[in-house]
């Protein structure tokens, strides 16, 4: 059995390779858009917040489900329950952090 792998399919794995690159790149730009919600927990000691995101679409949609993450203690300070905000967030390793939340 020959186990050399000819030019094309060489050609074929670097394009597969640089595709999911690609795919990878895109998921982690999504991950930085703007979002919008509202704050339903903030706990200080643990620096987390609880935001449930705003649905966009029809009216009467169900609302969207609520999400916890990683902020920094100083954006949390101002924050309170039933705030609304608009907040972008990265997620590494699992764990979803803010980088930037507003109050509106």
């Amino acid at each position: 059995m020959n186990t050399t792998m000819t030019p094309a399919m060489t050609c074929a794995r670097m394009m597969l390779m640089t595709g999911a690159v690609v795919l990878s790149l895109g998921s982690a730009a999504v991950a930085q858009q703007a979002q919008t919600g509202t704050v339903t927990q903030v706990n200080r000691l643990n620096s987390t917040v609880a935001i449930r995101e705003t649905q966009s679409g029809t009216v009467g949609a169900t609302p969207g489900a609520v999400e916890e993450y990683k902020a920094p203690s100083a954006s949390l300070d101002t924050l309170h329950a039933g705030d609304r905000v608009s907040f972008t967030a990265a997620e590494t390793g699992g764990v979803k952090t803010i980088t930037k939340i507003d109050r509106q």
